[in-house]
């Protein structure tokens, strides 16, 4: 995590939940200056069985992230911000506001750590580890609502949900790619987020001006988290 932190980085993050009779998949591509506090992300959600794909643009500095829907039905295309650590998840297995970062928060604490093995990844030499996710890693971060829903479910099966972490670690200390997985029968997800261009220099987008502060809590949805 360390050496991560130090790094800039391309984000390429491929994400599917599965439930409430609804698939979604996720693509997530940017880059971020992780020394800096600063990138830049477009996301694209597609459904099972609607062709179309919804995007969203977004732009983070160390404290604020803005975003908006270039493609709004409404015609309203216009910028929004909340305040980067107020932003919260309402799924299992997605950033707020797909923030990378939160990612590697998940990662940095799973539990019951061992070595998995040696794997080429990017065409380079990793070591592959394997540990799990906690209810307070899974949840980190989940609006209140959604997270007294998955703690029920933890309460009525009596244990933690099944969930795990892989993390691929390069030569130099640096994650290089991260998995997080939940399933539970016909529910669940899985995200896969691909770090490339390790210390390269990445382009980070200018603050959109006059964007609009909302509220954190009106910010929801498969789109944002």
């Amino acid at each position: 995590m360390a050496a991560t932190a130090k790094s800039s980085a391309r984000i390429d993050e491929q994400i599917e939940i599965r439930g409430d009779g609804t698939n979604f998949t996720l693509a997530v591509k940017g880059s971020f200056d992780k020394p800096g506090g600063k990138g830049r992300l477009t996301v694209n959600l597609s459904s099972q069985g609607n062709a179309k794909t919804v995007p969203l643009d977004e732009v983070f500095t160390e404290s604020t992230v803005y975003f908006r829907m270039p493609n709004e039905a409404s015609g309203d295309t216009s910028w929004r911000s909340i305040p980067r650590d107020k932003a919260e998840s309402h799924y299992l297995l997605r950033s707020p506001v797909n923030d990378p970062a939160h990612v590697l928060r998940q990662v940095e604490r799973m539990r019951d750590v061992s070595k998995a093995g040696e794997e080429n990844v990017n065409g380079a030499p990793t070591v592959h580890y394997r540990g799990k996710l906690n209810h307070e890693m899974l949840t980190l971060r989940m609006a209140e609502d959604r997270r007294a829903k998955f703690t029920e479910v933890r309460d009525k099966i009596g244990s933690d949900l099944p969930s795990f972490a892989d993390v691929w670690v390069d030569r130099h200390g640096r994650i290089v790619r991260t998995r997080l997985d939940c399933s539970m029968g016909v529910a669940g997800g899985t995200a896969t987020m691909n770090l490339t261009d390790l210390g390269k220099p990445v382009q980070t987008q200018a603050v959109p001006e006059g964007a609009e502060a909302v509220p954190p809590n009106t910010v929801g949805g498969p789109l944002t988290g």
